[in-house]
């Protein structure tokens, strides 16, 4: 029956797709589900189900990955029993600590007289009235200071002792707050605000403060050797003290700004930190001190039944636990790699047609980009943004003549396009945004192209990005990839994004193909598209704009006027 098929819905004789939204993004998209229609007929619906369900699951990962990061930073280790003992020991010991510290300021008697001998100089030198008493505390303020530091001192921490057993006493906690968040956040821990473990673990910190508190009264007195009568005051069990836990989050964190240093990563790898966030929830600690290669292979098989395609798990969450995990211990913040020997063997993919656009599927695609016209709205609030209409009208062509990724098509800056001679030429360069390889190409543009007036449209546009609204060169990466995501799914909106092909490579993919058909040479195609070469000789020598160019005018070109 039709309500039986997943994700397949049935209302008044219409057919639709459904996802549910997950619990934790309810709030942020708004719906427990989402829904698009698929018509009224049973045949086309069950055919446009699939992607009708890809779409309304990217829109789901979109909002997933807009609220990763905070999550991540959120997620820590419950507090335990024995996290209890060692806060309340290293509160008592810290404070003893700091007492001796203070001890150790106190002034000395030799440090009193020199202060005795100033005040004595400036009464004489100032002829100060000996019998005026605030003329003679003035001058010898500092003296009553520094001969009044340890009684004060001491004054202070019975006053102290005195408050802490009056809020102890009324059940108040509030003075142990501040020990408490600086606490579990030195360890990534947490103990929610209002809980009941947070509310005993205060107590117990202010009973260990009174303890260290009557230590130091006793010091006073000349006795060092007093001990804590409080039960809850005691060493932690364990002999040695325990290393310092590693969070995972902030190693992450770390490890991505190594390689940003590098220039790489320049989008935070939010595809990782996604992978990292799913470690963390299935490990339910943020320990990376304690993570085992038995953990790994467990998590890999939960992927696994989660039915994640056996590459997303090698190359995204493997992939990157181990290259985080490698990089921790050769930086000697963990002992070992975990991750090391930790693999998922790739399924074979199966091809059932072309991986780029076929001759009508492109020209389908060029004619709907060539064509556009957003649509037309009196609120401005609902209007297309500008370089979204551009993006959607050129890029798609802009790939078809160059072979380039998208995303570097959507980073193009105005000055990101010269000409030499009678030729048009664009710098495809990680100045705009990113580039895999992390080097400059130039690509001559097709006739085509600009036959079409693409120079016209560049030479009237405002200086800057031509297909995104980034306003900062740190934005200008997420602010293309956002487009480029926005033209992927116009493209599948239209229907015009066939089964087993991927909208972001398609036009590589044809562009190697043509390549081909014309007899060009692979190292030139290579050089054009940005694909590194295949050996070492490939290495040697440039590709010059010259063969470069003569490669992009033998490509035919679209009938689409």
């Amino acid at each position: 029956m039709a309500g039986q098929v997943k994700n397949l819905k049935v209302k008044g004789g219409r057919f639709y797709a459904r996802v549910a939204v997950p619990a934790h993004l309810r709030q942020i998209i708004g719906k427990t589900e989402l829904v698009k229609p698929l018509g009224g007929e049973r045949r086309a619906a069950m055919k446009a189900l699939p992607a009708a369900v890809a779409t309304l699951q990217r829109q789901i990962a979109t909002a997933e990955a807009t609220t990763a990061g905070d999550r991540l930073d959120d997620l820590r280790t419950p507090i335990t029993t024995e996290d209890f003992s060692r806060a309340i020991w290293q509160r008592y010991s810290d404070m003893l600590a700091e007492d001796e510290q203070t001890r150790a300021r106190y002034p000395t008697p030799d440090q009193i007289g020199a202060a005795t001998d100033r005040a004595i100089k400036r009464i004489q030198k100032d002829g100060i009235d000996t019998s005026d008493p605030l003329a003679m505390l003035d001058a010898a303020l500092e003296v009553h200071v520094l001969k009044g530091a340890r009684e004060f001192d001491q004054n202070t921490r019975k006053a102290r002792l005195d408050a802490l057993r009056k809020d102890l006493a009324a059940d108040r906690t509030h003075p142990a707050e501040h020990e408490i968040a600086a606490y579990l956040d030195r360890h990534s821990l947490t103990a929610p605000e209002g809980s009941a473990e947070r509310a005993t673990l205060a107590k117990r910190i202010m009973r260990a403060e009174i303890e260290a508190l009557q230590r130091t009264l006793e010091r006073d007195r000349g006795d060092y050797g007093g001990k804590p009568a409080d039960p809850v005051v005691s060493p932690p069990a364990a002999a040695a003290a325990p290393l310092e836990p590693v969070p995972i989050k902030k190693l992450f964190k770390d490890y991505i700004a190594s390689r940003q240093a590098l220039g790489k990563h320049k989008d935070g790898a939010k595809a990782w930190e996604t992978a990292v966030l799913h470690l963390i929830k299935f490990l339910g600690h943020s320990d990376a001190r304690r993570i085992t290669k038995r953990n790994l292979l467990d998590w890999r098989d939960k992927l696994v039944a989660e039915k994640k395609s056996t590459k997303t798990i090698a190359d995204k969450y493997l992939a990157s636990v181990r290259a985080m995990l490698r990089w921790a211990h050769e930086n000697d913040l963990l002992p070992t790699n975990e991750a090391e020997a930790v693999r998922q063997e790739v399924a074979k993919k199966r091809r059932t047609r072309e991986a780029g656009y076929t001759d009508a599927e492109a020209i389908a695609v060029l004619k709907a980009s060539t064509g556009y016209q957003p649509k037309a709205t009196d609120n401005p609030a609902h209007r297309e943004s500008a370089h979204i209409t551009d993006a959607k009208r050129w890029v798609p062509l802009l790939c078809a003549f160059t072979g380039a990724r998208v995303s570097e098509m959507t980073q193009l800056r105005k000055e990101d396009l010269r000409q030499e001679g009678d030729r048009w030429v664009i710098r495809i360069t990680p100045d705009a945004g990113s580039v895999k390889t992390g080097d400059f190409r130039d690509v001559p543009l097709h006739k085509q192209v600009i036959s079409m007036g693409f120079a016209d449209f560049v030479r009237t546009a405002r200086a800057g990005p031509l297909f995104h609204g980034g306003k900062t060169p740190a934005r200008f990466l997420a602010s293309a990839r956002g487009t480029s995501g926005r033209i992927s799914q116009w493209l599948q909106d239209l229907d015009l994004v066939p089964d087993g092909v991927q909208p972001s490579h398609a036009w590589r993919h044809r562009f190697k193909t043509l390549a081909r058909d014309i007899g060009a040479d692979s190292r030139v195609v290579d050089a054009i598209q940005g694909h590194a070469g295949r050996t070492a000789s490939d290495d040697y020598g440039d590709v010059s704009l010259i063969a470069k160019a003569r490669v992009i005018d033998a490509l035919p070109d679209y009938n689409i006027e």
